[in-house]
């Protein structure tokens, strides 16, 4: 009996152009409809935080007066949520609340320490390279770099912003610049989408819990779930529209300048809307030799500015009366990595110092794996959860 030849699988056909540009426009539609739950949850948690009561902000805002506190608040819940976006965007809606909104200098700090708590991300992708020692070293060091970066960015720019309130008075003075200093009084179509939104939401928890601060307790735990979804199902739509394309740009850029490296990173985050996923592209590439630390080095700045487009998208959603706090803490964000990015980029010294940091504490963690999982356990959420109980 003859043996029958195998048959072969034709290979799968690629998408025509007609397919691939009606899922891109799917991929863009859903993005909006996303972008419009998340910023039904920023109006949500204003209103929750409106409903709480003043007495219990008060307690709250009293324990975010010590800068440090703030900080490691905001180091921590970044760390936890694994997503400075949702932090940054928290702290929007807390600072735009329609009544005992969070005061500026209080946010001020925590909104820094979410730019710590996010470059957690990265520091765990390299922990994937760990039994190649190589690939580990350079995997760590293009990793760390940003921690290095984040840390004198803040130990300049917050004993800067605590003695002169630089930051404060500047976004005031663009806000106002931006928008009307006591928050427009004309009709928004933002927020009055969002609030036909969000009335489903509310009328929900009044059927459930009657007592009104229970109420604002729930209101701020459902639309914080709807501000972390959202912004989860965003990033993995743009993700999946980008797939191939931002290695594609960030590859492109090693063989510019190192500012448009800087602009590439600025670009490719406000695609994904995640700064995590641009440089955590850059972590396994440095890992493999493709690209060098010295080349990721600007690309992981660009992605540190191009993040803060989530808080100022999140400001759009606030009240009236309140939308120039929004848009100022929204602001402050930009401004400080911004300014952080001038202050340690163009000069050569100034430049190095993050980068030998980082490499000096890759060779560290070549020489202890136990080195490396204490330092992300202990610096991102050990120390900073210590910090918040003696705080408190």
């Amino acid at each position: 009996m003859a043996s029958e030849e195998p048959q072969t699988v034709p290979p799968p056909r690629p998408p025509s152009a007609t397919e691939a540009s009606s899922r891109a426009w799917l991929a863009f539609l859903l993005v909006l409809v996303y972008l419009f739950i998340f910023l039904v949850g920023i109006r949500g948690l204003g209103q929750g935080f409106h409903g709480l009561g003043e007495d219990l902000l008060d307690r709250f805002f009293h324990a975010t007066d010590n800068p440090f506190a703030g900080l490691v608040i905001g180091i921590l819940g970044t760390t936890l949520v694994q997503s400075s976006s949702v932090t940054t965007s928290m702290v929007v809606a807390m600072v735009a609340a329609p009544e005992h909104p969070l005061p500026i200098q209080n946010a001020v700090p925590i909104i820094m320490g979410a730019n710590i708590g996010t470059t957690v991300t990265n520091t765990i992708v390299s922990l994937g390279h760990m039994s190649r020692p190589d690939e580990f070293r350079r995997a760590f060091a293009t990793a760390t770099c940003h921690d290095f970066f984040n840390f004198l960015a803040v130990g300049t720019l917050l004993p800067l912003e605590l003695a002169t309130g630089f930051l404060t008075r500047l976004s005031g003075a663009l806000a106002g610049f931006l928008g009307a200093p006591g928050g427009s009084k004309l009709p928004n179509p933002i927020k009055t989408a969002t609030k036909v939104g969000l009335a489903p939401v509310q009328e929900g928890i009044a059927g459930l819990i009657s007592a009104p601060r229970a109420a604002a307790v729930a209101l701020i735990i459902v639309s914080a779930i709807i501000i972390f979804v959202a912004l989860f199902l965003i990033v993995r739509t743009l993700r999946q529209l980008a797939a191939g394309r931002v290695q594609g740009y960030i590859a492109r850029s090693l063989d510019a300048s190192a500012w448009v490296g800087l602009l590439v990173g600025v670009l490719v985050t406000i695609m994904v809307q995640s700064s995590s996923i641009t440089t955590s592209v850059l972590v396994p590439l440095a890992g493999a030799g493709i690209i060098t630390l010295r080349q990721a080095f600007p690309i992981t700045l660009g992605a540190n500015i191009g993040t803060t487009v989530t808080a100022l998208i999140a400001s759009s959603a606030a009240a009236s009366d309140t939308a120039h706090l929004g848009l100022q803490i929204a602001l402050v964000h930009l401004l400080f990595n911004a300014l952080g990015t001038l202050m340690v980029y163009p000069l050569p010294f100034t430049r190095n110092i993050p980068l030998r940091l980082a490499e000096w504490l890759a060779g560290v963690a070549v020489r202890s794996r136990k080195a490396a999982l204490a330092y992300v356990v202990v610096l991102f959420y050990g120390l900073p959860a210590l910090l918040v109980f003696v705080f408190r």
